[in-house]
């Protein structure tokens, strides 16, 4: 019980801290291009990841963990953070939560698939309800999309569903932080490379909010949010606190509210109660 409830617990940070990876990104290609923008990132949470693992000297993986590191590295250094950054050129970071309302199904999914896990029918309901209660509340709340930012988008949410899943998988025996390091330091040649080729013709036109855009996701979504949410998956469950996800969107309003001092409607607050009991029904029966 203890092992379960921490977690849930830490894959709740981790989805606090991921919260603002959109939004931060929408920020920051307004200065950077995707390409720049996904690479850099890769690059400087790289260096943090490979400084944190000679520090602690930690072992290298076994041979037979590369596949799932270069899956990973797929998922969830390249696919998703390259494929939203082009996405978000076409539609808005409100649209797009659209979408991540989706990614709980997609993770649980690959947990099934790659991770051998195997929850109950209810708690599939409990993920479908959840997952359509969100898609539905996030479309009403959105601006238009656009045909190109959506399917990019579909795609970058299977991509990361199958990057958590691996991830959480390989956790179990390698460790959270590890996971996420091992997988940024294996793609620290390709994307240094990339982002070297795709530098910025010029600096100057660069806004403060992109810098502190790239800071963040480069920081905080590619690494410290991996670092609690593989810890959680492996602890609690992939399918189970997958589920988590679809509290997201409703941090990242929290945050604007608190932070921007954005207006929080009275529906949010109903469809946040909503999600809740979705999630608390998702952990009961994973």
């Amino acid at each position: 019980m203890q092992r379960n409830t921490a977690g849930w617990g830490s894959g709740l940070l981790g989805v606090i801290i991921f919260s603002a990876s959109l939004p931060a990104t929408r920020v920051a290609v307004g200065g950077f291009t995707p390409i720049f923008l996904t690479s850099a990132r890769a690059v400087i949470a790289a260096l943090l990841g490979a400084a944190m693992l000679r520090a602690l000297r930690q072992t290298r993986p076994e041979r037979s963990d590369l596949a799932a590191l270069v899956i990973v590295a797929i998922g969830v250094v390249v696919g998703f953070p390259l494929l939203t950054a082009l996405a978000l050129q076409h539609i808005t970071s409100a649209h797009s939560i659209v979408f991540i309302g989706l990614l709980p199904l997609a993770t649980a999914l690959f947990g099934v698939i790659r991770g051998g896990e195997r929850p109950s029918p209810v708690f599939w309901l409990f993920s479908g309800i959840g997952g359509l209660t969100v898609a539905g509340f996030a479309l009403l709340q959105s601006g238009g999309g656009s045909l190109t930012g959506d399917l990019l988008m579909v795609a970058a949410i299977l991509l990361c569903g199958l990057g958590y899943a691996e991830g959480a998988t390989l956790s179990r025996r390698l460790g959270g932080w590890q996971v996420i390091s091992w997988a940024l330091v294996l793609s620290l040649p390709v994307m240094a490379v990339i982002a070297l080729a795709s530098l910025p013709s010029s600096w100057s036109g660069i806004g403060l909010s992109a810098w502190i855009g790239l800071a963040y996701v480069s920081v905080f979504s590619m690494l410290v949010g991996f670092v609690f949410w593989y810890r959680g998956l492996a602890l609690g469950g992939i399918a189970g606190v997958g589920q988590l996800q679809l509290l997201q969107p409703f941090f990242g309003l929290a945050l604007a509210g608190l932070l921007l001092h954005e207006p929080v409607a009275p529906s949010m607050l109903a469809v946040t109660g909503l999600v809740v009991l979705c999630v608390a029904g998702a952990k009961r029966y994973a």
